[in-house]
């Protein structure tokens, strides 16, 4: 007997919402990975920020930016266990931060590879992932696994460290300013990578930034730290004129074009004379 001609049955919910793209907001996973009350950070005697109460639910794009030196990679530190809070509390995956978490992936700031380096894209993932799933296939061109990572351009090293922070599939990514240095069609292939493989693991995504454009169609929420302030929710909510000028206790503008692309304008005297809290020394980003 044959089933030819005959009509398939409609696909279950469960399966009709996989086949489906993930949307800003909309997550699979259940549970929380972060949560803060009253959180604070510092070096020292110094605090950097303080104040800060958020939550980053399982499978949430949650987008980090603020000026150079306002704490944004201290936040990912604590997040690591490498840095104690310096003041409320913060609890990742429901319990203290601890150094090296194996639910944390962590992809750093990145540094260019040396050009004669001879090691291959292949070789550094490595460990039992194949060279082509979390995105290391840079190339049609036959071999391009095996070529010397430092010759891989810009883009595609970025790609190489974040096949490296997905080996152990964690339910936490964390990315310190992975889109800087790239030219704008890397920056937007490289978001939509990060994008695509947490829509497949479902994971959550923290990812530390100094331009926002490039994430504003995957992002969830974001945090604006600034002025020794935290900021947390929709870009609409907080890339405002009158949230950001509150932040940096200064007059500032947020400016949309007809693209949708955001700027912040006003922030001249700020880049020259950052706010106190900002400078404490040993704060980075």
């Amino acid at each position: 007997m044959t089933t030819a001609g005959l009509s398939q049955p409609p696909p279950s919910t469960a399966e009709a919402s996989a086949q489906q793209p993930r949307r800003p907001g909309q997550h699979l996973a259940e549970g929380t990975v972060i949560e803060a009350s009253g959180l604070a950070s510092g070096y020292g005697s110094g605090t950097i920020w303080s104040g800060a109460d958020f939550s980053v639910d399982a499978g949430e794009f949650l987008t980090v930016l603020g000026p150079n030196g306002a704490g944004k990679s201290t936040l990912l530190r604590m997040v690591l266990g490498l840095l104690a809070p310096a003041g409320g509390t913060l609890r990742v995956f429901g319990a203290p931060p601890e150094r090296g978490n194996p639910g944390i992936g962590y992809v750093p700031q990145r540094r260019a590879l040396d050009p004669d380096l001879s090691i291959s894209a292949e070789d550094i993932v490595g460990l039992g992932v194949d060279g082509h799933r979390w995105g290391v296939r840079l190339s049609r061109r036959a071999g391009r696994q095996r070529q010397q990572a430092g010759r891989l351009s810009g883009g595609e090293q970025q790609r190489l460290q974040l096949a490296q922070a997905l080996v152990t599939h964690p339910r936490l990514l964390l990315l310190d300013e992975p889109l800087a240095s790239l030219d704008l069609r890397s920056q937007q292939e490289v978001s939509q990578l990060v994008a695509d493989l947490r829509a497949e693991e479902d994971f959550a995504v923290v990812l530390v930034t100094h331009d926002i454009n490039p994430l504003l169609p995957v992002t969830d929420r974001v945090m604006y730290i600034a002025g020794g302030s935290v900021s947390v929710g929709t870009p609409d909510e907080v890339i405002t004129s009158e949230n950001l000028s509150r932040l940096y206790q200064a007059e500032v503008e947020v400016i949309t074009d007809s693209r949708g692309r955001v700027f912040v304008v006003g922030l001249e005297a700020e880049a020259a004379h950052p706010h106190s809290p900002a400078t404490v020394p040993g704060a980075q980003s």
